[in-house]
């Protein structure tokens, strides 16, 4: 549960990547512009920094593959309860350990200027109002998942929340390989969407893992070598820190943008869509691989961040072409 909100504005999303929420004008219930009563604007000011915990923009993303994955493994109508029920859970679970997240690295959070205005470093909520909340929401999401859909699906959830608070997060000041843990957390998601409407794990759940597995990483490489700096003075050992001159990190995000071509392609050779899909997805890919070819010749702040963009602009596009493709091929488990 790694990666940022793909809907977000470019504005926002260049200013926040990690999906941090931006400062909103509070206008009346009516809407004619007026300031809010005092009271409620109050009410929003207490209640906004916990909003800020789950981090919105990220948990977007959870919800778009929840729902892609619940769709794509429903057979004959939609259950559209489940679909709500199971992308409730998963954001909750989600927004759980985005504050736990938080909690554990509050004191990081404070060097970095990118950070030290979240919740916890700025001291705008409790350590324990903060804690208790975030554990809360977790907790309320696995049991939701369990009661509406299945055990398996309460597992995952649960599998994913651990990895992301007991490996990940530790693993970030110690060594450069936290980015390929985090991003194993940040894929389940569509898994539980899928577990959630056929009760198993099947080959289309597989498939979508390794495409948001396989995305995650040159798209959270771009971020660190724009950032890479504020990395640093946070004590974060991602690789655009431990190497200064870019060369390594230019050829793993390389590397994972080719390996996109044929990990979207398996979606079509299991049946979860089809031949206009496969066209698709190989224009998509290798646009991606263009920006990460720019990336690797110029290594400049311009070549991440339009890597970082076309990242952004390339998920939504593919899960798009994924579902509405009626050439959809016969599925296997």
């Amino acid at each position: 549960m790694t990666v940022p909100g793909p809907f977000r504005t470019m504005k926002a999303t260049l200013a926040n990547p990690e999906g941090s929420p931006m400062t909103e004008s509070v206008s009346s219930p009516s809407g004619d512009g007026s300031p809010a009563p005092p009271d409620a604007a109050a009410g929003r000011a207490r209640w906004a920094p916990y909003a800020e915990l789950t981090k919105p923009g990220l948990t977007s993303l959870v919800l778009i593959t929840t729902g892609l994955g619940y769709l794509l493994a429903s057979r004959g109508p939609t259950n559209w309860f489940g679909l709500v029920c199971a992308v409730a859970g998963t954001a909750l679970v989600g927004g759980g350990a985005n504050g736990l997240n938080q909690w554990w690295e509050r004191e990081r959070d404070a060097r970095m200027r990118r950070t030290k205005d979240r919740p916890f470093p700025s001291r705008r909520i409790s350590t324990a109002g903060g804690v208790t909340f975030s554990i809360a929401i977790s907790i309320l999401g696995v049991a939701l998942l369990a009661v509406t859909a299945n055990a398996l699906t309460a597992w995952l959830a649960f599998a994913s929340w651990a990895v992301y608070l007991f490996l990940y997060t530790p693993l970030k000041p110690r060594t450069t390989l936290n980015t390929l843990v985090g991003a194993i957390s940040g894929a389940i998601p569509p898994m539980l969407g899928w577990t959630a409407a056929s009760g198993r794990v099947e080959a289309g759940a597989w498939v979508l893992f390794a495409i948001l597995f396989v995305w995650q990483i040159p798209h959270f490489l771009a971020i660190a070598w724009l950032y890479r700096a504020d990395y640093e003075a946070g004590g974060f050992r991602m690789l655009p820190v431990v190497d200064p001159a870019g060369r390594a990190t230019f050829r793993v995000a390389v590397f994972y943008c080719v390996g996109l071509l044929p990990v979207t392609w398996s979606a079509s050779l299991v049946g979860i869509s089809g031949w206009i899909y496969l066209l698709g997805s190989t224009l998509l890919g290798v646009g991606m691989l263009r920006y990460g070819l720019r990336l690797y010749r110029e290594g400049t702040a311009e070549a991440a961040r339009n890597l970082f963009l076309t990242s952004i602009a390339y998920l939504p596009a593919l899960f798009l072409v994924m579902l509405l493709d009626p050439t959809r091929l016969p599925r296997f488990s």
